[in-house]
């Protein structure tokens, strides 16, 4: 049946009177959620819901959306991919809202709809539906992640998930300045239609420095950020440079071991020395001793002769 109305409603298009009203800019549906695709129209005088005929339809495959004729819903017509998605107001029919509700929308629902009514007059009007999906958190990775030298190459992956549309990343050192050389960007949908966005920037490894990227979504704006700082820590010694360190390690161990051994000869020297010293003070106590004693006892018989 729609097959058969909606060509005639084209051809009696060049005459139609009505005017619909519908959003000039695109309507802008997040993944897996509903959206209404407005359309309204005015008609002088009030009308039967009989003599109203309301379809939908993609506009570039002029595949049926919706139907509604004769009081109801008439669905025998409608696409597959829409099946128990699409509804209009009943309520609202009679006030002019011929507004379609579009349920759990997903990445293939975006493109342009059009709008047909006829109340005795006809009219029609198209609108653009444009899916919106929000990316993860992006993660940044750092390749390889140890044994790092000045100097080396080193890739920096930025991953994020699940968004759409194709976003864009940007790239940024400590200062702000963005890096456009050295990067590759992929994106691969999955069977949703969703993107992973992978972005890879190539640098010369330097200590301490911070890398960024910043991931946007052309409909959604800025939505995610991630950094990372490479410091010194986390650079390993160049091998010249750990030989070089070793080196001095074992000379200064062994200048340290020769210390203490002329350190140690000159104590045992000096004790020796003492002790030598000790003796001589002492040996030379006895022989004062003895000299005395003698000089006392050679008084003692000095004394004795001249009394005799």
């Amino acid at each position: 049946m729609l097959s058969v109305l909606l060509p005639a409603m084209l051809a009696l298009q060049a005459m139609a009177v009505l005017e619909l009203q519908v959003p000039e800019q695109p309507v802008v549906a997040l993944h897996r959620s509903d959206v209404t695709l407005n359309c309204s129209f005015s008609h002088v005088g009030p009308f039967n819901l009989s003599d109203l005929s309301v379809f939908w339809q993609l506009t570039d495959t002029k595949r049926s959306v919706h139907g509604y004729w004769a009081g109801r819903d008439q669905l025998v017509d409608q696409a597959e991919t829409f099946a128990n998605r699409t509804s209009l107001f009943p309520s609202e029919l009679g006030l002019g809202n011929a507004s379609l509700l579009l349920s759990r929308v997903v990445v293939a629902d975006e493109g342009s709809y059009t709008c047909f009514v006829r109340v005795q007059d006809y009219g029609s009007a198209a609108l653009f539906l444009q899916v919106a999906a929000p990316y993860t958190k992006p993660v940044l990775t750092l390749k390889p992640e140890s044994n790092l030298r000045p100097g080396d190459e080193v890739a920096l992956t930025c991953l994020a998930y699940g968004g759409y549309p194709e976003g864009s990343v940007i790239w940024q050192d400590e200062s702000g300045r963005n890096l456009t050389d050295n990067i590759t960007t992929s994106v691969v949908a999955n069977e949703e239609g969703l993107f992973t966005m992978t972005s890879i920037l190539t640098v010369v490894l330097e200590p301490n420095s911070t890398y960024s990227c910043r991931l946007i979504n052309p409909l959604l704006g800025e939505e995610g950020f991630a950094f990372v700082t490479i410091t010194g820590q986390n650079i390993a010694f160049p091998t010249v440079a750990l030989w070089v360190t070793v080196g001095l390690a074992v000379c200064l161990l062994v200048l340290l071991v020769a210390l203490a051994a002329v350190c140690r000869r000159k104590i045992k020297e000096s004790c020796e020395v003492a002790r030598r010293e000790a003796e001589e003070a002492k040996m030379l106590e006895e022989e004062e001793s003895k000299t005395g004693v003698e000089a006392r006892r050679l008084g003692g018989e000095g004394e004795d002769e001249s009394g005799g």
